[in-house]
């Protein structure tokens, strides 16, 4: 079955950008435009891991991202890690084999970006992995998992900053190692100019928490939920916390919604598309999250982050204060959530210059005027 594609003379000289999640469309917005303004041969593959409308269609009609060339049906239904990554293997493969494409491009830590490494690799086929080399040292964490596998499969590894250079370096992995800076930050940038900042009076939190180890766990989700509504009184400040479906739904089966409505001081509201939360996280006084891209997003703008986990990947916001580990423990996340509103809000940008898609760009392209390995 895969000889034919492992033959580099039948491959298209293009890239298949693979999404699937809203922080992928979001890191992809600016790489999709950059490929296009470099007149790059690209396609577009969107896997289907995330399907509501807030995190995918609404989402791409913001960020101006065009239909995908292909997409996978039916991922939904999977309700395992095992099962969705397996599906989207399988499908992505089919599309792989059909269209032959040179590079894939995947970008984060997803089951949708370890789906299709894999599929690509088994194939034969060139991986590029944007946000490479992040480590939260989590063995928890299926999404530690996955960037380990990526980065180690991968042929072009756009690391975020030297930092996350030196550790892939240390890993000793196969591909070659480009630093370009996050593409994120080119994202964000360019969203803010778009979006309306929310009135900031009375003044407020923000809170986001989605990840399994946190809200599938009830004494952890407790503990976050109670520890915030905690933290915002004592600050003064209003929590907004337009919920994860996800959240939603695990409230419900440990019966904690009422009791989670019941929280002085917490205002539970659904999903915002990107451009109504980042006004909303532009004009905040803090923000509580376990989301990755939050806690960037919130570095990136000069907002205090409290971040309701043992750890994180993004290390490069702890030095400066910008961002500040709080664990689930109610006591301790006021603590933190004290020290980060009393500190100085003046940190530099660890991310880049907002010129990362940029850079991916042009490194690909190079890749595609190259002989094939």
């Amino acid at each position: 079955m895969g000889e034919g594609i492992l033959d580099p003379a039948r491959r298209r000289s293009e890239v298949a950008v693979v999404v699937g999640t809203r922080p992928g469309l979001v890191m992809f917005a600016p790489i999709l435009e950059a490929l296009r303004k470099a007149a790059v041969p690209h396609v577009l593959v969107h896997t289907g891991q995330h399907y509501s409308p807030s995190m995918d269609a609404d989402l791409c009609a913001e960020l101006g991202i065009p239909p995908p060339e292909y997409r996978l049906e039916g991922i939904e239904a999977a309700r395992t890690h095992g099962a969705q990554t397996a599906a989207m293997i399988t499908g992505l493969e089919r599309y792989f084999l059909e269209r032959r494409p040179r590079v894939v491009l995947v970008g984060g830590d997803a089951n949708t970006n370890l789906a299709a490494a894999l599929a690509a690799r088994k194939l034969g086929l060139e991986v590029g992995h944007v946000e490479a080399g992040e480590r939260s040292y989590d063995r928890r964490m299926p999404e530690e998992h996955n960037r380990r596998v990526i980065d180690h499969v991968s042929d072009y590894l756009y690391a975020t900053s030297e930092k996350a250079a030196e550790r892939l370096r240390r890993e000793a992995v196969w591909g070659e190692v480009v630093v370009t800076g996050n593409p994120i930050v080119d994202a964000s940038l360019a969203a803010r100019r778009r979006c309306a900042p929310v009135p900031s009076v009375p003044p407020y939190a923000v809170l986001t928490t989605h990840r399994e180890e946190n809200v599938d766990d009830p004494d952890r989700l407790k503990g976050i939920l109670s520890g915030v509504a905690a933290a915002g009184l004592i600050l003064g400040l209003e929590v907004r916390a337009p919920l994860h479906p996800r959240t939603w739904r695990r409230l419900e089966e440990f019966g904690l919604l009422e009791w989670a409505r019941a929280l002085e001081g917490l205002q539970l509201g659904n999903a915002l598309g990107y451009l109504a939360f980042l006004g909303l996280l532009i004009s905040a006084r803090l923000v509580f999250t376990d989301s990755g891209g939050v806690q960037q997003e919130a570095c990136i703008h000069q907002v205090p982050c409290v971040t309701v986990r043992e750890n994180t990947e993004w290390t490069e916001t702890l030095p400066s204060g910008a961002n500040r580990l709080a664990g689930t423990d109610p006591e301790r996340i006021v603590r933190t959530a004290q020290a980060a509103l009393g500190a100085v809000v003046d940190w530099p940008e660890p991310f880049g210059d907002g010129r990362a898609a940029e850079r991916i760009a042009a490194h690909l392209n190079g890749v595609l005027h190259r002989p094939p390995p």
